[in-house]
């Protein structure tokens, strides 16, 4: 079974080839993909944004594929930036940066300034789906609890992995090694919940006559 990965951050597609590695399916990114279709993420919710991106990668390429969108939830800010995560900071506040990853963290470390500890709580979540071509669609979620820290903390990891500290260990994503992260994120947890779903439609395919 090959399914596409709408995703073209190699820090992503590399966790979800850890995740996925023993259920026999290729995994392919954008990069793999000629002229693959450009989804803006412009949907209200995270679902929203991952059906959109898996049902038009999925038209395109003919094969099942496999999107997810995923946000920090700060409860002192109001669950923000949440669904808008990825393009948190403005064009303006990137440029004073080195990326757009070292912008989002900025922007929220500035607006958490004099938040004490305690209210600094926050999650990431993440929700999968994968479209077929032939319609058919898996959903799945997860979510991990937490805190943002004060200043970033680790060289791992990507997003705002420096700045969410994952309580049970006392690091953050970013000091994670990448087989801890694997075992704890929100990514993982929503692949926990994908993979007996992934095997169903993997043996229904296996098993559906093919046209020679």
């Amino acid at each position: 079974m090959i399914l596409v990965v709408a995703t073209q951050n190699a820090g992503k597609l590399r966790e979800y080839r850890a995740l996925l590695a023993d259920l026999g399916i290729e995994l392919r990114s954008l990069s793999d993909v000629g002229d693959a279709p450009d989804v803006a993420e412009i949907g209200d919710t995270y679902l929203t944004n991952a059906r959109a991106k898996a049902c038009a990668l999925a038209a395109h390429c003919r094969l099942p594929a496999l999107a997810d969108d995923s946000g920090l939830e700060v409860d002192a800010l109001g669950g923000a930036p949440g669904v808008r995560s990825a393009r948190f900071a403005s064009d303006a506040g990137r440029a004073l940066h080195s990326s757009v990853d070292a912008a989002n963290r900025a922007l929220l470390l500035e607006r958490l300034r004099g938040v004490p500890d305690q209210r600094r709580t926050a999650r990431f979540r993440c929700v999968i789906v994968v479209a077929h071509p032939d319609g058919r669609e898996l959903v799945a979620e997860g979510s991990c609890e937490g805190s943002i820290v004060q200043t970033p903390r680790g060289s791992g990891g990507f997003g705002y992995d420096p700045v969410f500290l994952y309580p049970p260990l006392q690091r953050t994503f970013a000091e994670l090694t990448a087989e801890e992260k694997d075992r704890v994120s929100h990514r993982a947890l929503a692949v926990e919940r994908l993979r007996p779903l992934l095997e169903i439609l993997h043996h229904q395919d296996a098993k559906t006559p093919r046209n020679t």
